[in-house]
């Protein structure tokens, strides 16, 4: 999970770093059709009971899309990341025992909350002031808030849908057929130039950005048919330590001394999980 950790800062660096995340995520979005189609030579389609499961996640996808590109369009990769990924594991936790009858122990409590305390922290190193021109970070906030509830979301979905698709790979290879098509075709539809002039000269950043997230969530999505879907989310939103340092070197958004307070907290939600 650490490794899926650092593919997922990645794969959000990239298109934070870019010029139009939007078009950015389009890309992403309809090269994990073209790169899962071949493989569903190779792999046998999920278990029926797990189709609804992988409609409803491809439906919630859209909005969760829409809100990523417009929370970095807005604001800091490294302020609007941590909010979408502290958030997420929060409301994971208290929604996963009703969903799936999972009960954490007071140490795994103690975990997820040292773990969504010390992401969310980094979210406001210096102020939470955006540098992207012309906006403010409340529209930032606002979007990554929403993000994060969308995220718990399909976290929760996919956390059940994986366990009935009858394998991890049945699940993660036609998911990933379908997941960006509404997304992308939308894209392409209302912005076919752009989309087709930055296809030309970016198409690696959509083979690049599908290749770690796609790595990244299958990682995951395995990860819950083995352990507590609210361990899962929180063990993964340790990526937003190396989206903070990532933020801080590669990206210049600076404050990297800051962020250690934040980092010591979810280090000590990491040993509290083990305990």
């Amino acid at each position: 999970m650490l490794g899926a950790a650092l593919l997922h800062a990645a794969w959000n660096a990239l298109i934070k770093s870019g010029r139009d995340p939007l078009l950015d995520i389009a890309l992403v979005a309809l090269a994990g059709t073209v790169i899962a189609l071949p493989l569903t030579l190779l792999v046998d389609a999920p278990a029926k009971a797990a189709w609804p499961y992988i409609l409803a996640t491809v439906i919630v996808h859209v909005g969760y899309y829409v809100a990523i590109a417009a929370a970095y369009r807005l604001g800091d990769l490294s302020h609007a990341y941590p909010i979408m990924r502290g958030v997420a594991p929060l409301i994971v936790a208290l929604v996963s025992g009703f969903w799936f009858g999972e009960r954490l122990s007071s140490g795994a409590w103690a975990g997820v909350l040292l773990i969504c305390g010390g992401v969310l922290s980094l979210a406001f190193v210096g102020g939470s002031r955006s540098k992207a021109t012309g906006n403010n970070p409340v529209s930032a906030t606002l979007w990554a808030l929403g993000c994060a509830a969308i995220i718990a979301v399909y976290t929760l979905i996919d956390g059940a849908g994986v366990r009935l698709a009858g394998g991890v790979e049945r699940y993660i290879v036609w998911l990933w057929v379908f997941l960006g098509l509404p997304f992308g075709l939308g894209v392409l539809a209302l912005k076919r130039g752009a989309f087709l002039a930055h296809a030309r000269r970016h198409w690696w950043r959509g083979l690049a950005g599908t290749v770690l997230s796609g790595l990244s969530y299958g990682i995951a999505l395995w990860a819950m048919t083995q352990a507590p879907v609210a361990i899962v989310a929180a063990l993964r939103e340790t990526s937003v330590i190396f989206a903070a340092l990532i933020g801080a070197w590669l990206l210049k958004e600076g404050h990297l001394k800051e962020r250690l307070a934040g980092a010591a907290a979810v280090l000590a939600g990491l040993i509290a999980l083990k305990l």
